[in-house]
């Protein structure tokens, strides 16, 4: 099989779904009690307890008593009035994990990886099928209406029997472009005899779709295949398969009807994917297909980006169930292709340098091999053959010096000779080395000089800064222009004309779907009394520090300044500083006009030595007085220099710091004082603003009991890093009822492992027997330590998980939260909603009119605040698309939410508007931002903690061992990061 599941396979599993949410309800008693507290301090033999101060603990109100939400999404009666700390007992029945909530463990994990031997009276969920995403409630009905343009095009649902049939190609062939060259060659054969007229959608693998049934149940073809791309006017390699269709199943199309209609809670997928591969199927014959776009240069002509690569530009496209029905979202994209050039030439734009005259160097040869390898090349010194070939390597001898055996008794010629003796072809460049071609055991040489990359390579490794910023100029276009793009690209494609859709029956609408929206309104944010504006109201998303000073300005006594660039002069820097000084004093902090010892110039390479050198003399001229911060003047061109810092100062020394580039040095803008002030301020523990109605008790859901906001997000290596571990993150929020700053943890895990592996773990101590720790619970733990409450309510924002892994993430990490909670206190379950971010997809919004300069901001883009929760939107379950930020330029993104799970029955509005007002709160800049602050902080945490890797590490990954007396992160053989410095986890550091 190839992976898909048959059609009936599909279907069961997706009927299943149905149990979920029963089995969750009956597991859950309402009858609970809310758990006492323990006496004396009294709590798990092996862990400190959680519970010593729960004398004044909050409760939520008890109307909503062990209450599901239903289909009808009452609204919750919670949120209204500000309920004190000491207002009354807590009376609340708070749920336990479910006995039965559970089937299977997670890809890539065993059973024990997963329950981490927990003894637990915790149930874990068995299976995927035994689980349902949470409803909508309802519509938003806050903010001001207006209507918006989506980039979603109606598909009416075909009347026609959708049918599969099982692909079987001998021999075997891996490639889809062969697959597909095969099949279409069946169809050209066959169609009008065997194959009953019908013109079938293929998926390049294993499974092929028509519209009503074939003649038959079971049949074998017989097809030729031609290779055509070997020869132009030489002869043609004939290829023979055998092809056998086999009848697997029918797709339920009355099942996707009901689904659309709201009437089923289940997405029949194996519809939605006939249709999605009957939608590309012409497509994919016209263009460049990779992943879910297409690609072509004669969409528009393509950008050089440097280095020997070009952008393409071409669309996305996608079927979408959504609340208006089938629905085909279509965006404009851009990608960085090989350009198709001569080998040489393109080394010689990847060196920036003439490589005919000049010898290379080893750097130079490895930096070739790496760009090559892979790469497929046609040679040209053949008048009439375009013969293809993959390179697997460089040679390491140059041309004029190869030879080769050319027969058994190991006669010895040299390349130079062969190629002039065979093909009448003389070698030019003999200095330059010959690629490598085939396999490794049996080498072919072939001189560059004879050899051009092929059209249409995609470049999937990393690009460099220059050419992200040419890649970006490409892509960025305005909402205006890329609403006219969208539309040319409908038309274009011409789906009316599609032969494949009028087979199968399915017509799409050539206008953007035309959408409700509302605008939130921006939250008031309250700054110190101190200043001359106490409180602030947002304009278009975005505000200044002018007349305001910080909420909580924190003090800096000791601090010292580093200057690791050449071009930065004494006076300079100490200019630099005493303005940045000035302006964090302004700004509302108690900050030190003079650094502990004089400014110290190091060179990027000694950094280690100079930040203990710093750390020490501080330390000796303050009589044993810790330095509270450094600044660190770098080049602007740094390397490894910013991450070896921030992984000394963190990891080893437990020292904040401050990075400024060279540029900003010498150009100092206001702005960019201000922000930095920003930066300071919360690593060194303090709040810049906070929301109004969080210290007037007046969030929903929030303000009146206490509750903790979960960030959490996984960032994986680039591609073509085969071995590098994945890094996950947990931030928490550690102020109640603020809801502002927030402590972050994080660690490594398995290559690509998505799910978050020390949220919750248990592990044998000499001493202790079984000790419980992970993130989840370290956090809860730090939250009770800052506010003196345990958090009676958690609210948890989980980025980057595509729809593929929604239930698999929920399932695993809600149990390892779950489980978190119980080794605290026995019993002890606050309620949980669980919320993914995603930001990768491809919905735009677009305001209705464009000339209408009051539905749209400075960039043309909809106002930050924009929010859709109808149409476009899932038919059943609780999403919503939130424009929460100003565009700067280019077209915004919204985010989508997802609710996937919540015992805390929010409304449609109470969410919408939290997740909103969080976004004003971003402490690194005076702008809302496109994420919920919890999911972007997350995002920098696991960004900065891969910093931390050891260099072989971050270069090659590490398949060692960790030294002894340490434990791995998650799976064996992932070495753990080295531990943040306790002072360190407390604040805001990744910022």
């Amino acid at each position: 099989m190839n992976g898909k599941m048959p059609i009936r396979q599909m279907k069961e599993s997706s009927e299943q779904h149905l149990v979920i949410k029963t089995h969750l309800q009956n597991s859950m008693n309402p009858s609970l009690k809310q758990p006492k507290t323990a006496q004396n301090g009294k709590g798990p033999p092996t862990q400190e307890p959680y519970n010593a101060k729960t004398n004044n603990q909050p409760s939520p109100p008890t109307k909503n008593r062990g209450r599901r939400r239903g289909r009808g999404g009452r609204k919750s009666d919670q949120g209204d009035v500000c309920m004190r700390p000491s207002s009354r007992p807590c009376t609340v029945a708070h749920k336990p994990v479910p006995e039965n909530l559970v089937v299977g463990t997670p890809s890539g994990s065993s059973v024990e990886n997963v329950v981490h031997a927990c003894e637990m009276d915790v149930g874990f969920p068995s299976s995927s099928k035994s689980l349902s995403f949470a409803r909508r409630p309802g519509f938003g009905q806050v903010g001001t209406k207006c209507i918006v343009k989506a980039n979603h095009f109606f598909a009416q649902l075909p009347d026609k029997d959708l049918n599969q049939y099982d692909v079987t190609i001998t021999p075997e062939v891996a490639s889809r472009n062969v697959n597909r060259a095969i099949m279409a060659e069946l169809v050209r054969l066959y169609k009008e005899t065997d194959l009953g007229m019908r013109l079938p959608a293929y998926d390049g693998r294993k499974s092929l779709y028509t519209a009503g049934e074939l003649p038959f149940t079971w049949k074998e073809f017989n097809v030729k295949l031609i290779e055509e791309e070997d020869a132009v006017h030489g002869p043609k390699r004939e290829r023979h398969y055998k092809v056998v269709l086999k009848f697997v199943a029918k797709a339920n199309l009355h099942h996707l009807g009901q689904f659309l209609a709201g009437k089923r809670a289940d997405a029949p997928q194996e519809a939605l994917q006939i249709l999605d591969i009957v939608l590309r199927e012409l497509s994919n014959k016209r263009y460049c297909p990779v992943g879910r776009s297409f690609f072509s240069p004669d969409i528009r002509v393509p950008q050089r980006l440097g280095e020997g690569l070009e952008s393409w530009c071409g669309f996305y496209q996608s079927i979408r169930p959504t609340q208006m029905g089938l629905s085909l979202n279509i965006d404009m994209a851009s990608a960085a292709f090989i350009e198709p050039l001569p080998v040489i030439e393109f080394v010689g734009q990847l060196l920036g340098k003439d490589v005919l005259s000049r010898p290379l160097s080893d750097a130079d040869r490895i930096k070739i091999k790496k760009a090559l390898r892979g790469v497929k090349v046609e040679v040209t010194h053949r008048a009439n053959i375009r013969r293809k070939y993959r390179v697997s390597g460089l040679t390491s001898q140059p041309t004029r010096e190869l030879v080769f055996p050319v027969d058994e008794n190991s006669t010895m010629k040299s390349v130079v000779e062969y190629f002039q003796e065979m093909y009448g072809f003389t070698i030019q460049h003999g200095h330059l080395p010959c690629l490598q071609v085939g396999n490794q055991k049996k080498a072919n040489y072939l001189p560059m000089e004879a050899c051009k990359i092929v059209e249409g390579q995609r470049y999937s490794k990393r690009l460099n800064e220059k050419q992200i910023t040419a890649l970006l100029k490409v892509t960025c276009q305005r909402p205006k222009d890329r609403e006219q793009d969208i539309l040319k690209t409908v038309e274009h494609n011409a789906y009316d004309q599609d032969p494949y859709a009028k087979e199968f029956g399915i017509r799409i609408s050539e206008k953007l779907a035309s959408v409700e929206a509302r605008i939130l309104p921006a939250p008031w944010l309250k700054y110190h009394d101190t200043g001359k504006e106490k409180n602030c109201l947002p304009q278009v998303g975005q505000w200044n520090m002018m007349n305001k000073k910080m909420i909580n300005g924190m003090t800096v006594s000791r601090w010292a300044c580093i200057n690791f660039s050449r071009s930065v002069q004494e006076s300079v820097a100490r200019g630099f500083c005493s303005e940045l000084a000035q302006m964090c004093q302004v700004s509302g902090m108690e900050f030190n006009t003079e650094p502990v010892i004089p400014i110290y110039n190091a060179r990027p390479e000694q950094v280690e030595k100079a930040l203990k050198h710093v750390y020490h003399a501080s330390m000796n001229k303050t009589k044993g007085k810790e330095l509270e911060l450094v600044l660190a003047i770098l080049p602007d061109n740094n390397g490894s220099l910013y991450g070896d810092l921030k992984r000394i100062c963190e990891t080893d020394l437990g020292l904040m710091s401050q990075c400024c580039l060279t540029k900003h040095v010498f150009k100092i803008s206001k702005q960019y004082l201000a922000n930095v002030s920003l930066k300071i301020n919360v690593k060194m523990g303090g709040r810049n603003t906070v929301l109004l109605d969080a210290i007037s008790c007046r969030i929903p859901l929030v303000s009146d009991v206490p509750t903790i906001i979960f960030g959490a997000d996984v960032t994986h290596p680039e591609n073509g890093e085969d071995s590098s571990p994945s890094i996950a993150a947990v931030v928490a929020s550690q102020d109640w009822p603020e809801v502002t700053k927030y402590a972050g943890l994080v660690c490594a895990q398995a290559h690509r492992q998505e799910l978050i592996q020390d949220l919750y773990k248990t592990w044998q101590d000499p001493v202790r027997g079984t000790v419980s720790g992970g993130m989840i619970r370290d956090l809860l733990v730090s939250f009770r330590k800052a506010t003196g409450q345990k958090p009676l309510r958690i609210i948890f924002y989980r980025d980057g998980v595509s729809e593929g892994q929604f239930y698999q993430v929920l399932l695993y990490e809600l149990d390892a939260i779950r489980k978190a909670c119980a080794s605290l206190e026995p019993n002890y379950q606050p309620p949980v909603t669980f919320i993914v971010v995603q930001k990768r997809h491809h919905t735009r919004l677009f305001a209705n009119n464009h000339r209408d300069r009051s539905s749209t901001d400075k960039s043309g883009n909809i106002l930050p605040g924009t929010v859709v929760d109808t149409k476009i939107c899932h038919p059943t379950e609780f999403d919503f698309y939130l424009c929460s930020h100003a565009g700067i330029q280019g077209t915004s993104r919204p985010a989508h939410y997802h609710v996937l799970w919540d015992e805390n029955n929010f409304t449609a509005d109470a969410i919408q508007s939290l997740t909103n007002n969080l976004c004003y709160t971003y402490a690194r800049c005076t702008r809302s931002v496109s994420v919920v602050p919890p999911a972007y902080y997350a995002h920098l945490a696991a960004f900065r903690a891969r910093f931390y890797l050891e260099p072989e590490m971050q270069e090659n990954g590490s398949n060692g061992h960790p030294s002894k007396g340490t434990r791995t992160a998650g799976d064996l053989g992932v070495r753990p990061l080295p531990a943040l410095k306790e002072n360190v986890k407390r604040v805001m550091f990744y910022c």
